[in-house]
């Protein structure tokens, strides 16, 4: 009997696309490679197909959610390496996520995970003004030369965990991008497209001047650029912490943020967001009242590499002496797919030195909010991710998302020779401005 045929009443987060993707999975094993954890640690449980095991059985009531299925599932990085690798085309993500979603219905968390978890996911990433404070006190930590005391007397060092974590500790960038909320940007030249631009969260306060850099890179190439004002989180941290009925919430609002301004694109820069901002209609699949706005959202959003390469690039750039590698961002090479866009554009920048990257595909680590949670297992994997790159000799780590940016930068400082990260657009960008 098929496993979807004996899925319990009670899993009421698992819909029938994932059922049937348990049934797909046919245990080949060509995913064991791609995985991340079972790259690290040899072990069945924590590779996909053993994953996917654990949740047949918790699915058919042969095992329980138990303290031990909650700690394979959650050491899954969700990178989705093994659907590209999967010759069934197993969603795996879809299973991991629903396994989370089922997690969290299920289990009584204790109180102060519970308190930090809604602090975080439900006060701090969906509110700007939440955003803002966060903002203000990273700033003062550095800016009071607390950060700089910290790092050089090897205070770090004796704090165990929490000293690890400071390393990934992103800084605040002020102003932040939320000062360029419902403005409206001009193309430089002629406009040919009119699209809409997502910011997000965390990068908002951390990466406001790669927002800008976007925009900057949009204009040039002849978009008329909007920052709508009552856009949101995309929710993807949520999806990923199991939390799927407030990233629904969220989903919502930026489609109707968005999607009543019949823009031509809907630009993200963050390859997680991307992948969950294209996954919108799976999300809200059930809702009569936003399954088809949800599909015609998703059908117009881009990631900002996937749409420059599908322009006629403006060539009008100044050379950069300057050798490059790339790392995939996970989400956008498995999870949308993207691969030849972001080299596209880089071999695109007069002068600049591309260099392939051994295993660029396999992830960095970062993986959201892995590294935080799962730091040692994280930093295992960032640690030999590093060697590949240390073997390209390149000065520039390129990638395309912001999460992978900031384990990038901590693998260049604690595993490289101090190489430098930054997104595909902020070179372009670079490569935009005067000499």
């Amino acid at each position: 009997m098929a496993a979807s045929e004996l899925i319990s009443p009670n899993l009421t987060h698992m819909d029938a696309p994932q059922q049937r993707d348990l049934d797909r999975c046919v245990h080949c094993g060509l995913c064991l490679n791609a995985c991340p954890t079972y790259r690290e640690l040899g072990l069945e449980m924590d590779s996909p197909r053993g994953r996917i095991y654990q949740m047949v059985q918790v699915a058919t009531g042969a095992a329980p959610i138990s303290d031990s299925y909650q700690e394979h599932i959650d050491l899954c990085l969700a990178c989705r390496a093994c659907e590209t690798a999967c010759p069934s085309g197993v969603q795996y993500g879809r299973l991991v996520e629903a396994a989370r979603a089922e997690i969290e219905h299920q289990i009584h968390r204790p109180w102060h995970i519970r308190l930090l978890r809604t602090l975080v996911f439900q006060g701090l990433l969906p509110s700007r003004a939440g955003l803002r404070l966060a903002a203000g006190l990273l700033w003062a930590y550095r800016a009071s030369g607390l950060q700089k005391l910290a790092r050089s007397t090897g205070m770090l060092g004796q704090m165990g965990k929490l000293g690890r974590l400071e390393k990934l500790a992103p800084d605040a960038e002020l102003p932040t991008f939320f000062t360029q909320y419902g403005k409206v940007f001009p193309a430089q030249a002629a406009t040919r497209y009119r699209v809409a631009f997502l910011g997000g969260c965390i990068a908002n306060i951390s990466f406001a001047r790669l927002h800008e850099a976007t925009v900057r890179v949009l204009r040039m190439n002849g978009c008329e650029v909007t920052v709508p004002d009552n856009q949101t989180c995309c929710g993807a941290l949520h999806v990923h912490a199991g939390m799927r009925e407030l990233a629904r919430a969220l989903a919502k609002q930026n489609i109707d943020a968005l999607l009543k301004g019949s823009y031509d694109a809907i630009i993200t820069n963050a390859a997680g967001c991307g992948s969950t901002l294209k996954e919108y209609h799976e999300l809200l699949e059930h809702d009569p009242d936003y399954a088809m706005r949800a599909h015609e959202f998703t059908a117009k959003v881009k990631d900002v590499t996937e749409f420059l390469a599908g322009l006629e690039l403006n060539m009008s750039m100044r050379s950069l002496d300057v050798t490059v590698t790339y790392q995939d961002s996970c989400h956008l090479a498995h999870g949308q797919k993207i691969k030849s866009a972001p080299r596209q554009l880089l071999n695109a920048i007069p002068g600049l030195r591309f260099r392939e990257m051994p295993s660029a595909d396999i992830c960095c680590g970062s993986a959201g909010i892995y590294n935080v949670v799962e730091n040692e297992m994280s930093m295992a994997i960032l640690e030999k991710k590093m060697v590949n790159v240390n073997r390209t000799q390149a000065e520039v780590i390129a990638t395309a998302n912001p999460g992978c940016m900031l384990q990038l930068r901590a693998g260049a400082t604690l595993h490289g020779s101090g190489q430098r990260v930054a997104h595909v657009v902020e070179l372009l960008d670079e490569a935009y401005q005067p000499g």
